[in-house]
């Protein structure tokens, strides 16, 4: 489904839409500021662990000058020897890498939280859209790349210009300096540049980092309508919960409210109950269920009925029947009459008893 224009989207991002955002992968953050945060951690993993590697250099360069004439060169000793130079520097390297991966890891979690997605992964046949691609060039993310870009070549021009004229005349001495020297110099000279090159790299990542938080902030947007309707489709399960615990104890309240008026409550005689109603006056409408239950709530509609002088009658049979086969509300069918009839000719004769007897007092 396309996209609704930008100025249609006024409404904050629902967290559900937050939450499909987050599994296709789209989050708010800033490259800029990862490949500005690995070089830093890199240039300072150099400048601590230089030492340390500058002597494998340097002890490298000595064995190599110390034993060139006593070493055979063959496709078989050029094996041995490369394997043996990758396990000399292996140790300080891999300390090396480790902590760029892990700074990369880090300021990643930091802009985003962990997040695992293969949706990210999978490929988009409309990222290769010619016109899609053609609009990206005009967008306003585009603008704003080629500004950084222009930015940062500006910065790193001009700041590494400023620090090597700083340097030049010690440049011009190098060869008049040891190995560890020349080696231990140009590591300070790149520190310098990488460490103040950095820190304008840093603000400039920090101000991308806030720039895409407000881009995505702006794309998440919704229309009112797309609010409604996932309002609608995205209710929360508690309070549906709620809502249908309400319907039931409201439905079974006005249940036994009704009780009362009942004509007959017929039991299975524990389990079940089933409250019939028959207007004797008006013999056309057939028997109507007016409540029903099992166990507890069976219960209660006997005891409501023994408390308003409605007769409970026993029958298994029909009591389970009724109570399986009808809902409140509906009258009993054809197949029942018979059944039926004897329990209220039976409710009948208890009530003329009650007349007769009532009479005679």
């Amino acid at each position: 489904m396309a996209e609704k224009p930008l100025q249609d989207r006024t409404e904050k991002a629902t967290s559900r839409r937050r939450e499909r955002a987050r599994e296709e992968g789209n989050v708010a953050r800033s490259q800029d500021l990862n490949s500005v945060t690995v070089l830093f951690a890199g240039v300072i993993a150099l400048r601590f662990l230089m030492p340390q590697l500058a002597s494998k250099i340097t002890g490298f360069i000595r064995y190599v000058y110390g034993n060139f004439t006593a070493v055979s060169i063959t496709p078989g000793s050029l094996q041995v020897q490369s394997l043996a130079v990758v396990q000399y520097f292996i140790p300080i390297l891999a300390l090396i890498l480790l902590i760029i991966m892990f700074s990369g890891l880090g300021i990643n979690i930091v802009q985003t939280g962990f997040i695992l997605s293969a949706k990210a992964l999978t490929p988009k046949l409309e990222k290769l859209n010619p016109l899609e691609g053609v609009k990206q060039l005009f967008s306003l993310r585009s603008v704003v790349e080629l500004i950084k870009g222009v930015l940062k070549m500006v910065i790193v021009g001009i700041y590494g210009f400023v620090i090597i004229k700083k340097h030049l005349v010690e440049f011009l001495v190098l060869s008049n300096t040891t190995i560890a020297g020349i080696v231990t110099f140009i590591a300070g000279v790149m520190f310098e540049i990488f460490v103040k090159i950095g820190f304008l790299m840093i603000i400039l990542g920090i101000a991308d980092y806030f720039y895409q938080r407000w881009n995505y902030e702006k794309n998440l947007k919704m229309t009112k309508q797309e609010v409604k309707d996932e309002m609608k489709e995205q209710e929360n399960p508690e309070i549906k919960g709620r809502i249908k615990s309400a319907q039931r104890q409201l439905a079974r309240r006005r249940m036994m409210a009704a009780v009362p008026t009942a004509t007959v409550v017929v039991t299975n005689p524990t389990h079940i109950a089933v409250a019939l109603k028959y207007e004797f006056k008006n013999k056309t409408d057939a028997p109507e269920v007016v409540a029903k239950g099992q166990r507890k709530v069976a219960e209660r509609i006997k005891e409501i009925a023994r408390e308003n002088g409605v007769p409970v009658i026993e029958n298994k049979p029909l009591a389970r029947t009724l109570f399986e086969s009808l809902e409140i509300g509906m009258q009993i069918p054809a197949v029942f009459y018979q059944a039926v009839a004897e329990i209220l000719a039976q409710v009948y004769k208890m009530k003329r008893g009650l007349d007769s007897a009532g009479a005679q007092v």
